[in-house]
């Protein structure tokens, strides 16, 4: 029986290391060649597009039709063999997961120092085991005990709207500094970075109110100098005001205080055409506003140098009014099911009953 040409782990692995940034050229080269055969390139056309030789295409084709994703590496050489063992490399990929004593991670130099190696051979063997001891990645699983419940609210939301109803992803950034950098900076320019003072004066803070059209990407905005309840209130009246009247409002919002004072559970009450979605606590990463507010963030706040607050509100409401005459939605594409998994997943390796 004849092996299909490509199975589907292969083709992971081949698409893995097309995209790595740390795989050699010919590695990714020949996983370049393989996948155009299985796309149904003749030897000619991948040669053209590659750049190579036909022979070149023929060979590691056989040897791919012969050994799969092992005929893709080089035979062994009649030069020097290895002198490190493999017990010192497994030592290396052990002891990156136990910091040192009275540190928090190794380094490159320092794990180099202890097994007694180059500082380049320990760097190879992290990279070929993906180890990035100088990594950490930031999470925080929610404690909400109705987790699963509003989980499964807001995904729906967001994956099967309502009818006749417009969903918003609603939230306030707060603390928006004015920031003026003391000294001018150079502008970015070939051959150097730009560059900006660390010190700065600052001109006050304001607080954005946003929400987020989920269907079409506009935005209903406010900047107010607090965020509290009564705050709060206005732009709840802001957005039933600029909202068609015959539609239902849904909205997804935190678990913020403000958000829950009687004054608003009890001007709610007086508009059934609102309701409310409220994120499991600990959850920001499900209401997609946010992701709104990490563009603005990075396009116009953080890098900006700002002599006055009314400057910063300037360029936030010209941010915001270019923004909705060219709306950009996000759409939630990720299957409710499989991130459930992945948080108890994470729940049981740290201990946590599962939802």
């Amino acid at each position: 029986m004849v092996r299909p040409f490509l199975k589907d782990e292969e083709k992971q692995e081949l698409d893995r290391r097309i995209k790595s940034y740390t795989i050699s050229v010919r590695d990714s080269l020949r996983a370049k060649i393989i996948i155009l055969k299985a796309q149904g390139k003749t030897q000619e056309q991948i040669k053209q597009e590659l750049n190579i030789s036909r022979r070149t295409v023929m060979k590691w084709v056989n040897r791919f039709i012969k050994d799969g994703i092992d005929g893709l590496s080089d035979a062994p050489g009649r030069g020097r063999k290895p002198w490190i063992s493999p017990e010192i490399n497994n030592l290396i990929i052990t002891k990156a997961t136990q910091p040192p004593k009275n540190k928090s991670r190794w380094s490159i130099r320092s794990m180099a120092k202890e097994v007694g190696v180059s500082s380049t051979h320990v760097l190879k063997v992290w990279q070929a085991n993906e180890i990035k001891p100088h990594l950490t990645k930031t999470f925080k699983l929610s404690k909400d005990p109705n987790f699963e419940e509003k989980f499964w609210d807001i995904i729906g939301l967001y994956l099967d709207p309502p009818k006749k109803a417009l969903v918003f992803c609603c939230d306030e950034k707060t603390q928006v500094q004015a920031l003026e950098r003391t000294q001018p900076g150079l502008p970015l320019n070939v051959g150097h970075i730009k560059t900006k003072s660390h010190d700065y004066y600052r001109h006050g803070t304001t607080t954005l109110f946003a929400a987020l059209n989920y269907l079409d990407g506009t935005l209903i905005s406010t900047l107010q100098q607090k965020h509290r309840n009564e705050e709060w209130l206005k732009f709840l009246k802001q957005i039933d005001k600029e909202t068609p009247k015959d539609l239902d409002l849904h909205l997804v919002v935190d678990n913020y205080s403000a958000h829950k004072h009687k004054n608003i559970t009890d001007w709610l009450e007086k508009h059934p055409r609102f309701t409310m979605h409220y994120t499991p606590t600990g959850s920001s990463w499900m209401n997609l506003v946010e992701r709104f507010f990490a563009d603005i963030t990075s396009d116009v706040i953080r890098e900006g140098s700002f002599s006055n607050l009314q400057e910063l509100e300037k360029v936030i409401e010209n941010y915001l009014s270019e923004r909705n005459q060219k709306p950009r939605r996000y759409v939630w594409k990720a299957e409710g099911k499989k991130i459930l998994e992945k948080i108890n997943r994470a729940r049981k390796k740290i201990g946590w009953e599962p939802y």
